[in-house]
Parts: C-alpha cells; structure tokens; sequence
C-alpha cells in the first residue's frame, strides 16, 4: 500500500510539475538524463551540465535544493542538464532562468569554469549581477534562494560538488573583484 501511495504521488509530482513546464514553453530536453561517470558516480545531464554562480556586493546567489532532488536539501548555484545545442553560457542562463526567474539583462558573465570528468563536465559560469538583479524560488527544485556573503557561504549545508569546487571558484572570483578595481 505504501508503495501505491508513493506511486500515486510521484504521478501527481510529474503531472503538476509537466502543467508548470508546458505553462512555461518548457519542453522535455535532450540533455535530460543520467549519465555514469567515470568518476564513480551518476551525474545529471547527457550532455554535461552548467550552472551559474551570481555575485555582487561581496555575496553569491545560493539555491537551497528541495529534499526530492539529486543531492537535495544542499545549498549550491541554480544549474542543470545542458541541451546539445547549448553553449555553456546559454545552459547555466537557462536554469538559473528556469529555477530562479532572473532577468538575464542584469547579468554579465565573466568567466568560466570546468569541472572535467572525462565522460562527463561541469561548467560554472561566474557572473556579475547588477544592483537590479532579482532571484526566488520558482520551481520545486528550490525551497528558497538568498545572497549569501561570501564568508558565511562554507556554514551552510552545501551540494558536496559545489562544496568540493567553492575554494576554487572563490579563488577566481576573487580575482575577478581585484582586477575590476
């Protein structure tokens, strides 16, 4: 009976959650999918996956993930499964879209990042957000999204990839900050 129940819910799941998407002109993706990584572990995306790290004044856009995701209940950077006609920007600006509502205007991408495994990459994109840049959880992968600064950032629960790439990515932001004064 329990298994029915949890059946019956996760129809219910897909079938508001492909309503949201259809309202939305969101179409099943050809980068939808698991891939098993030579690194040992199963990664979302055929095509590899992107994501975008947002800052300004000093904080990053953090998405807190909901429990029934991939490594849920974390905190890391809206991203996703990239299409195979996506460039990396285009990718990681789609999800952070898709999951946070952002106008892509108030954007400016200033470098990128990649996490190569072999038969499988991350690729952050690092990009400065400009004072008018809004975000919120917009879909139900989010249970919120916030500014965190960038020393409170390693207290929260983190996605263990973003978790194991935040010193390295820090590093080029900071960069980035130091070479725009």
């Amino acid at each position: 009976i329990l298994q029915l129940i949890k059946n019956a819910s996760h129809l219910l799941h897909v079938d508001s959650c492909c309503q949201i998407c259809q309202g939305r002109n969101m179409a099943a993706r050809d980068g939808d999918g698991w891939v098993e990584c030579s690194c040992g572990s199963k990664h979302w995306g055929l095509h590899g996956a992107a994501g975008l790290l947002i800052y300004r004044d000093g904080a990053i856009l953090l998405q807190h993930r909901t429990p029934w995701v991939h490594n849920g209940d974390t905190w890391g950077i809206p991203g996703g499964a990239r299409d195979s006609h996506e460039s990396v920007i285009d990718g990681a600006i789609r999800e952070a879209v898709e999951e946070t509502g952002i106008d892509p205007q108030q954007l400016i991408p200033r470098q990128t990042h990649n996490d190569n495994h072999g038969n499988w990459s991350y690729d952050t994109v690092i990009a400065e957000a400009t004072s008018e840049l809004v975000a919120h959880e917009l879909n139900d992968e989010s249970h919120e999204v916030r500014w965190v600064l960038f020393g409170d950032v390693t207290r929260l629960p983190l996605h263990p990839s973003f978790a194991k790439s935040w010193p390295l990515l820090f590093e080029k932001l900071e960069f980035l900050i130091q070479s725009a004064q």
